[in-house]
């Protein structure tokens, strides 16, 4: 998974700054990386030198195998909360498109390999009746 941080507008791209954005993509979408080809973050200032409310933001777009680009934008305060704010929406919309195939919040299926085979034979006998 390649990680590519721009920013622009007034905020600075520190070293310090990319090590804590790749730490935490790395670490909150560990569970996709096979299927992550590349993720752009996109930090701004909207508003320069005048402070406003929400003028931070975030946009990051991933790239996954196979499949089109996702993107989520959030706008906050801060850059810690923009950048929690869309990596939150991005994991959702990954989830989404991946699905949770097995592993259905944390849980196994209650469906096993007998369950399985008991519902051929089932299906087997009805149809010699």
């Amino acid at each position: 998974m390649q990680i590519q941080l721009n920013t622009s507008n007034g905020i600075e791209n520190k070293e310090s700054l990319d090590r804590w954005a790749d730490d935490e993509l790395r670490q909150q979408l560990h569970r996709y990386a096979d299927d992550l080809v590349r993720i752009e973050i996109h930090l701004s200032d909207e508003n320069g030198q005048r402070a406003s409310a929400a003028d931070k933001r975030c946009v990051m777009e991933a790239r996954l195998a196979g499949h089109g680009p996702l993107a989520a934008t959030h706008d906050a305060e801060s850059i810690d909360i923009a950048f929690r704010g869309a990596l939150d929406k991005l994991k959702r919309q990954i989830e989404h498109k991946l699905g949770r195939a097995g592993d259905h919040r944390d849980r196994t299926s209650i469906r096993t390999a007998a369950d399985d085979s008991m519902g051929a034979a089932a299906r087997s006998k009805d149809a010699e009746d």
